[in-house]
């Protein structure tokens, strides 16, 4: 299934643009970075990927084709495609968290027994199977996010769009959430995510769209992306610093925290 945006605008009511003339492509690649600094147009990007928004000019691209924004249309589209808010609980509805996990398969009339199997399953992708009965005002921050990012899996979308997935998070929470998106990914989903975490960023993506003042100004692999110092600079995004390191200091240039221990290890 094929997701992109292509020459999109878009400008709020008093007319100032959000999005000059954007073009992306989410299908290529398993998980995909936007980044740049505040107001730069990412929440507005996702918000538009899933049809709460419409652009000036230009088109969300689903399946080849154009969105419809037909109600209809919309509802089967949102299946396929979720988006997961920075804050949890602006989609936390229910008062316990088997409801509101439970909550858009009843929409689609799906039978109980079903439904019990498949809250089931998307507690268990997001390590969250003791939640099941619990109730939502007990819970922590992470785990509403968690929560929050069951109640987009059970729909079994084929893209995840994560709006600053870690904000908010301790380091444990932190590492669980980057393992859940290794572990969306790895069933060959799509994820789609936006994130001041920019060693985040430059771990877990394959591909990544940089942005600034609502255009895109730079697209490629993490490791082009993040070795041009002044670019990131220019938009006020600092380098990753496994990056850092590898331009300051020599080492051989690292993804993640782990490769270079394992890489030390090993010459040990």
């Amino acid at each position: 299934m094929t997701l992109a945006v292509q020459a999109v605008d878009f400008a709020y009511e008093d007319g100032s643009p959000v999005l000059k003339h954007v073009s992306m492509d989410f299908t290529a690649h398993s998980v995909i970075g936007v980044v740049g600094a505040n107001g730069c147009g990412k929440s507005t990007l996702f918000k538009l990927l899933l049809g709460l928004y419409r652009p000036r000019h230009g088109n969300v691209l689903w399946q080849g084709q154009p969105l419809t924004y037909a109600k209809k249309s919309l509802f089967e589209y949102r299946q396929r495609v979720t988006l997961v808010f920075q804050e949890p609980d602006q989609q936390i509805f229910y008062t316990d968290v088997f409801d509101d996990i439970a909550f858009s398969l009843r929409n689609l009339r799906v039978n109980e027994a079903e439904i019990e199997r498949r809250v089931s399953d998307a507690l268990s992708l997001v390590d969250g199977q003791n939640l099941i009965n619990q109730p939502v005002h007990a819970l922590s921050y992470g785990q509403k996010k968690r929560v929050a990012i069951a109640g987009a899996l059970v729909l079994d979308s084929s893209y995840l769009l994560l709006d600053e997935p870690t904000a908010g998070l301790d380091p444990i929470g932190t590492r669980q959430m980057k393992s859940l998106i290794e572990t969306f990914a790895s069933l060959g989903k799509h994820v789609v995510m936006s994130s001041h975490d920019i060693d985040l960023i430059y771990e877990l993506c394959d591909y990544v769209y940089v942005m600034a003042d609502g255009a895109v100004v730079s697209a490629g692999n993490p490791e082009t992306i993040f070795l041009d110092k002044v670019a990131m600079e220019n938009i006020g995004l600092e380098q990753p610093w496994l990056v850092k390191m590898h331009q300051t200091l020599g080492i051989p240039l690292f993804r993640s925290e782990q490769e270079m221990y394992n890489q030390a290890s090993v010459i040990q």
